[in-house]
């Protein structure tokens, strides 16, 4: 397929730049495949819209105040460095702006300096100097990572509008988006109604979020993100599909969590590793019932997973609606339930 068939419809003023409180009031479009019908809802209406015995699968990773200021030696030029992976022995991988070489330091106060390393078109790695953990100056200094699509700068009140509440394992540079309308109104009241949650674990990197830029869609390379299914939400799915209950994906993230081990293993196994799955249309789902998904930036992979989902012809319809309708885009955006 080509990179224009994702041209969908947009308008970059539906970007949410903060999110609609309290967080499950947040509008929810359904997509029902079967009828070709679309519904307009809550996302605090869920749990009647599901069944029992149905498992909704969310992500629990947790993500970094990873976003940390910085000056450039020995010039003082301000920058902004992103902490993406712990590589190890003092080694991280960053994202940063600017004309940066190897060697260049990067000072964070007066006891904390990055040193770069390494900086080419694969991405960016430094050594750290500090006589504490990196993470403190994370806890010190550090500030959420939205999007650069959000035209504000961070505020405290982002260190909780932009985590889940079921967060947990920390690791993540951006959050699992369809997981930040929960409350824990909703899952009372999805426990009340017998419709089980599991957890998995994706923290979600750079790869999420790289830009297509080749014109076959087929052509572009998913960065890798690590991910972890413990024993008891593995056993949880296997019982839920042997019952024939749905197993209900809460984000892009949980889908290509579950599809990477089903394709890795045959079946969903307790497992970690590392996920470069590229869904497109035409993939085979092997896990996934449904899908909670936020509504996505044309030309991106999360479009492209979704419209693999649903179809791309009836992705665009939900698109045009959501358009019309007003539904509010991304992050901090709406979201639509696939049944």
């Amino acid at each position: 397929m080509q990179l224009s068939d994702f041209d969908f419809p947009f308008d970059s003023l539906l970007i949410a730049s903060q999110p609609i409180l309290p967080r499950d009031r947040a509008r929810l479009l359904i997509v029902d495949r079967a009828t070709r019908q679309l519904v307009h809802r809550q996302v605090v209406d869920l749990p009647e819209l599901l069944q029992s015995g149905d498992l909704l699968v969310v992500n629990d990773t947790r993500v970094r105040a990873a976003r940390v200021p910085g000056i450039k030696r020995p010039t003082g030029t301000p920058v902004e460095v992103l902490f993406v992976k712990d590589l190890g022995d003092s080694r991280w991988e960053i994202m940063v702006k600017g004309s940066l070489r190897v060697g260049q330091v990067i000072e964070f106060d007066q006891r904390s300096r990055a040193t770069i390393v390494k900086r080419d078109a694969i991405g960016t790695e430094v050594t750290i100097e500090s006589p504490a953990p990196i993470t403190q100056l994370f806890e010190a200094r550090g500030v959420m990572p939205l999007p650069p699509y959000i035209k504000r700068t961070p505020t405290q009140e982002d260190h909780q509008w932009y985590q889940t509440v079921f967060a947990k394992h920390e690791g993540a540079i951006a959050a699992p988006t369809a997981g930040l309308h929960f409350t824990e109104k909703i899952f009372q009241r999805l426990r009340e109604a017998a419709i089980k949650v599991a957890t998995v674990t994706l923290h979600v990197g750079p790869g999420t979020f790289k830009p297509v830029t080749t014109e076959r869609i087929e052509d572009h390379q998913m960065g890798t993100e690590r991910f972890t299914i413990s024993e008891n939400a593995a056993k949880a799915i296997r019982e839920t599909k042997r019952a024939g209950g749905r197993v209900v994906a809460v984000g892009t993230t949980v889908v290509r969590t579950l599809e990477t081990v089903a394709m890795e293993k045959g079946e969903i196994v307790p497992m970690s590793g590392e996920s470069r799955l590229f869904i497109t249309p035409g993939f085979r789902f092997k896990v996934v019932d449904a899908l909670m998904t936020n509504f996505h930036l044309p030309r991106t992979t999360l479009l492209m997973l979704v419209s693999a989902f649903a179809s791309t012809e009836r992705m665009r319809r939900a698109y045009e609606e959501a358009v019309k309708e007003r539904y509010r885009f991304y992050s901090y955006g709406d979201a639509m339930l696939i049944i």
